[in-house]
This record gives C-alpha cells, sequence and structure tokens, in this order.
C-alpha cells in the first residue's frame, strides 16, 4: 500500500510539473485533456512497476498490467474518434450549417454607405507593423528591453480606427529586470492617417505573453480558470484607454466539433483583475468577440452542408465557400470581417459577399456577383508588373452606388506607392494612381475613367479634319496632354496615351484628324491621325 501511495505522489508530481509546462484545459471536449489523462496513466503504470522491482508477485503480474494499460489506451485513442464520427456533419449536416444565422436579403445599395475617405482604414496589418516598430525604434531606453508583439487588433477608438498592440519583454533576462514594473505600454497607429504612437502606462502590464512563470498570461488564465477552453484571445483598450485582455472561451461538441464562443474574459494586464460575460453582455467598446478563423469556418460549415452532407461532396448543388483572404471594415462604431462567397465549382468568380460584426456575429450576405478578391490583386498588379510591387487584400466599398475594391500597391519596403480602385463586376476596370496624390485624387480618377468607359460605349463616334493654330501642352497626374486650338477657335485636348508617335511632332499648320464622341468647350480626342487624305477615308 505504502508503495502504491508512492507511485501516486509521483504521478501527481510529475503531472503538475507536465501541466504547469503544457497547460492542458481540464475539459472532457478538450483533446489535450485525454493526451493529458493518457500520460498521467503512463507514468503511474511505469513508477508502480519500478519500486515493485523486488517483488516477484508484481512482476508475475506484468503482462496482465501492460494488457490493462494498453487496453485503456486503446479505448481512448478509439473510443474518441467513434464519439465524434457520430457527432460529426455525417449525422448532423443541418446542426452545422445553422451555426451562423446569414440573412441573405440584403441590398449592397442599400445597406452599405457611400464611402468616406476620413474614416477608411486604409494602413493594413503589415503597414502597421512596420510604423510600430519605427515608433519603437525612436526610443532606445525601451527598444532594448522590450519588443512591439505582432497582435495589432484593429478596433474602433472614440471614433477613430486604429491597431493597437502591447509592449512585450524582450527575453528572459530582460523580464527578470523589468517584470517588478511590468510592460511599460502598448503602440496605436492610425488605420486611416498613419499616425503612430507609443502610450506609456503608469502602471506596466504584468501578464502578456512573454512573462515567465505565473505572471506568463497563458499560465495565468489558466490557472484562474482551468476547466475553460481558450479561443483567439485579442489586446484592446477601452475608451479610456486603459488596456485589456479579451479572452474568448470555447464550447465544443465531441472533442473539438462545432466550435462555438461560451463566454468572454476580459482581463487587466496591470492587476490580473478579471470578469466573465456572456455573449450578450460584453461591453460595446469591446470589438472582438469572435475570431475571424470561427466564423469563416462557421460560414464554410452554412454553405456546405445547408442541403445536407452528401450533396457537399457529390451533387454540390447550391455549395458556396468562403474566398482565402479577408480584411476589416469599421462601420457604425463597430469592427466588420469582411470576405467574399464563391461557388465551390469557380475559382475566379465571387456570387456575393459577407460583412459579419465582430462583436454580435450579425451576419449579412449581398449578393453581388463579380471579381473574387485575388482576381482584383493581379488585374490591378498587372497595371504596373514592371514595378513588382504587392497588392494588398482588397477593402469592398461603395463607391458612387457601385461595389469597389479599394488596395494599395507596395513596394518591397511595405510602403504604399499606389492606390487601385477595381470595379466588381468587372475587374478589368482598373484606375491606379500614385498614392502621393492622395486617396481623394485617386478616387476622383478612377470615376473619370468609369464614367468615360460607360458613356462612350453608348454613344456615336463623330469625326472631321482640324487645322492646328496653336497647340501647347501639360503634365496632370504624370501623363501628358495636348490642348490644341483649331483655326475656327475650337480647343481640344489629347492624352499622349492616344497617340504617342504623333502628338509629340505636332506643329502649327497641321492638319489632323479626329474622332471624337460629342463637342464640348473642350472635347476630348478619342483618336487622331496626321494626314491630308480625305476624311472619308479615314478609319
Amino acid at each position: 500500500m505504502k508503495k502504491k501511495i508512492i507511485s501516486i505522489l509521483i504521478t501527481i508530481v510529475i503531472g503538475f510539473i507536465t501541466f504547469y509546462a503544457t497547460l492542458p484545459a481540464i475539459n472532457i471536449h478538450s483533446l489535450g485533456f485525454w493526451f493529458f489523462v493518457i500520460f498521467l496513466f503512463i507514468i503511474y503504470g511505469i513508477t508502480d512497476l519500478l519500486l515493485s522491482a523486488n517483488d516477484i508477485e508484481t512482476w508475475r503480474k506484468v503482462p496482465k498490467r501492460i494488457f490493462v494499460g494498453f487496453s485503456v489506451v486503446l479505448i481512448i485513442t478509439i473510443g474518441l474518434p467513434i464519439i465524434n464520427l457520430f457527432l460529426s456533419p455525417l449525422f448532423h449536416a443541418k446542426e452545422y450549417s445553422n451555426r451562423i444565422e446569414i440573412n441573405q436579403e440584403k441590398e449592397f445599395i442599400r445597406e452599405i454607405a457611400p464611402v468616406d475617405f476620413s474614416t477608411l482604414p486604409l494602413l493594413d496589418k503589415a503597414s502597421s507593423e512596420k510604423l510600430g516598430d519605427r515608433v519603437m525604434g525612436q526610443m532606445p531606453e525601451l527598444v532594448s528591453q522590450f519588443y512591439v508583439s505582432d497582435l495589432y487588433s484593429q478596433i474602433n477608438y472614440n471614433d477613430s480606427i486604429i491597431r493597437v498592440t502591447p509592449l512585450e519583454y524582450n527575453g528572459l533576462f530582460k523580464y527578470f529586470s523589468n517584470h517588478k514594473d511590468g510592460a511599460k505600454g502598448y503602440i496605436t497607429v492610425n488605420s486611416v492617417t498613419g499616425k503612430s504612437s507609443l502610450k506609456k502606462l503608469k502602471k506596466g502590464m504584468k501578464y502578456v505573453d512573454s512573462a515567465w512563470f505565473n505572471e506568463n498570461l497563458s499560465r495565468y488564465l489558466r490557472f484562474k480558470y482551468p476547466t475553460k477552453i481558450f479561443g483567439e484571445k485579442t489586446f484592446e483598450i477601452d475608451n479610456e484607454g486603459n488596456p485589456y485582455w479579451i479572452v474568448p472561451t470555447i464550447k465544443y461538441k465531441g472533442i473539438g466539433l462545432k466550435a462555438e464562443i461560451a463566454s468572454i474574459i476580459i482581463l487587466d494586464p496591470i492587476d490580473g483583475s478579471s470578469k466573465e460575460y456572456k455573449v450578450e453582455d460584453v461591453p460595446t467598446w469591446v470589438d472582438h468577440v469572435y475570431s475571424a478563423s470561427l466564423i469563416i469556418n462557421q460560414v464554410n460549415d452554412w454553405g456546405k452542408y445547408k442541403q445536407g452532407f452528401w450533396n457537399a461532396f457529390f451533387g454540390q448543388k447550391n455549395v458556396v465557400q468562403t474566398t482565402e483572404g479577408y480584411n476589416y471594415i469599421a462601420m457604425n462604431d463597430d469592427v466588420y470581417l469582411y470576405t467574399g462567397i464563391t461557388s465551390v465549382s469557380t475559382d475566379e468568380s465571387n456570387i456575393g459577399f459577407i460583412l459579419t460584426n465582430m462583436r454580435t456575429k450579425e451576419t449579412n450576405l449581398y449578393r453581388v456577383p463579380g471579381a473574387e478578391e485575388y482576381s482584383a490583386m493581379e488585374s490591378a498588379k498587372g497595371q504596373v508588373q514592371q514595378m513588382n510591387y504587392e497588392a494588398s487584400f482588397p477593402l469592398l466599398i461603395n463607391l458612387n452606388n457601385r461595389a469597389t475594391y479599394l488596395l494599395s500597391l507596395k513596394d518591397a519596403a511595405g510602403l504604399v506607392k499606389m492606390y487601385a480602385f477595381v470595379d466588381v463586376e468587372d475587374y478589368q476596370k482598373v484606375e491606379i494612381t500614385d498614392a502621393s496624390l492622395g486617396i481623394e485624387k485617386a478616387s476622383e480618377n478612377y470615376l473619370n475613367k468609369i464614367w468615360s468607359e460607360s458613356s462612350t460605349s453608348s454613344m456615336k463616334t463623330l469625326k472631321k479634319e482640324i487645322e492646328i493654330q496653336r497647340i501647347t501642352s501639360a503634365i496632370i497626374d504624370g501623363i501628358s496632354y495636348y490642348y490644341i486650338v483649331d483655326t475656327e477657335g475650337k480647343k481640344y485636348k489629347c492624352s499622349i496615351k492616344i497617340e504617342t508617335d504623333i502628338l509629340p511632332f505636332l506643329e502649327v499648320g497641321n492638319k489632323i484628324q479626329i474622332r471624337y464622341y460629342e463637342e464640348n468647350e473642350v472635347t476630348n480626342i478619342e483618336k487622331l491621325e496626321k494626314t491630308n487624305q480625305k476624311l472619308e477615308n479615314y478609319e
């Protein structure tokens, strides 16, 4: 009996050390918990056997013990997958499809307000990281002790759209040097203006990911909530600028199936105090209750299983899925996840897109057929392929009552060099503008191009011959334009793109044949040719 007690004590000690290092949830719905149980069972069996090394009777029972131990492990390793099979979409397709409620009656133009460029988050996460690192690099007293976390949560903060991320200890020794005072603050980057700053705290944050021992955030949470299964945590600040960790807890069906948010834990990283909320009771300043991966998983289940399990793989009638990427849009003091919805049978077009409120999970489907996001990105890159720019994942906006992709083109250093507007329904309609001219000018250029293309497509072409009385040139937005006055005093405008081999060499007295759509105070020339031949032969 004494040896049994010693074996149990040794197993408890080793189990605690393992638990302290690996932090499994003490929850039967967690796969990590079952691995932990099997590990403890094996440790106890080995310890009991070693302590009974001089007991001949015990050794005679070794084969039986091995058989029993193997049987228990086998039951667990085979039993859990069998349980999951009976709880899987094979038998519960409708339940999986109904995990998220999607309103399909929304109209894009009516529901989505026209874009306000003064509140548009143009900076993506990668660009924000570079700006945040630059701020940190300007503070040598901190950069040697801390580093900037790569979380960069996008939130609405007092009507400003920002990304926020905490400072972390720069290694074990820096932790020992600074843990009494904690991590000194957090960095914010305005997603609209690019303004970045470091917010220094009067009292530092002790409970962060890079802390060690009991101050490590994951360990602190585990010992405070030993049975909870945690989701993807985010770092946010409230309306007064106080930092908090937002930690969702997950409930599963079976082992890791049909994930759903059970509650939200809001933890103060400065003093370690925390409070658990029901999802419907979470404070409104919190922007991320649901993670992007969970939303996308649930939307994919909705699109895959809404007409049954077998249809998802064989008939595939009305089976849809999300596109590969996603982005965030800020509206009505909340953050929304945006991603396209495409048929499983096509790769380059969307049937629409969804917007999901990351706090409430309210999800709307907007049926706007068109190019999927990566096709739009490639289309934009193709306009300046000689530059080897990389395109950011696009934002979806309502521009002049049309669904439009807006994306940035960045150089190898991650700096935004150009803005691109791409029509959702026809990704061949693209306009690229130098970022230094501003987003408003880029929008104006795009709308002018779309208006010109749409209006001229239904207009009859006019043509005539004119004689040049005066000609001048000017460069606008990097493009040369030529301004012509003919002998009748009428004015014309022509881009160098119309005819690069003729325009630079035109002189006063030259006769040219022009094609245009309508005569204005300044008529836009759509095609020209320097010629002395009769007009009727001009094609």
